[in-house]
């Protein structure tokens, strides 16, 4: 008889799979990039822009540089293959624009997650390599 496979480490459910996994990688990748001092947490939350809803959604936050600078993954539909967003912020303001986050990808798995998370903040121009 054939063993059977584990379970991808995507088909946990989220919470278990956020907690466990994507926090932890991207943790160890921020500082793989020269953020020494990343906090991250994952908690359910309204949306921290004017004028959202008052809901509560998951979302990982980060934030690096003695606060200097924020973002936000939302999670709307509990789901890492759902819909995703992204906002980032500095100097303790609130983020002022809500965009879309990994939309095209068809396969999302942790290292694509954690890659994107890194390029949307590279594209800040804020990671040691730049």
């Amino acid at each position: 008889m054939p063993k059977e496979k584990p379970p991808a480490l995507e088909d946990k459910p989220f919470t278990e799979f956020m907690e466990q996994h994507f926090v932890p990688s991207l943790d160890e990748a921020f500082a793989d990039a020269g953020i020494d001092d990343m906090s991250l947490s994952f908690v359910k939350e309204p949306v921290p822009l004017a004028g959202a809803s008052s809901e509560s959604i998951w979302q990982v936050q980060g934030s690096w540089n003695k606060g200097t600078y924020q973002f936000n993954i939302y999670f709307p539909d509990e789901d890492i293959k759902g819909q995703k967003g992204f906002s980032f912020a500095t100097n303790g303001k609130q983020p002022s624009i809500f965009e879309s986050f990994m939309i095209d990808e068809r396969r999302v798995n942790l290292d694509l997650m954690v890659m994107y998370v890194l390029q949307r903040i590279n594209a800040e121009k804020l990671l040691v390599r730049n």
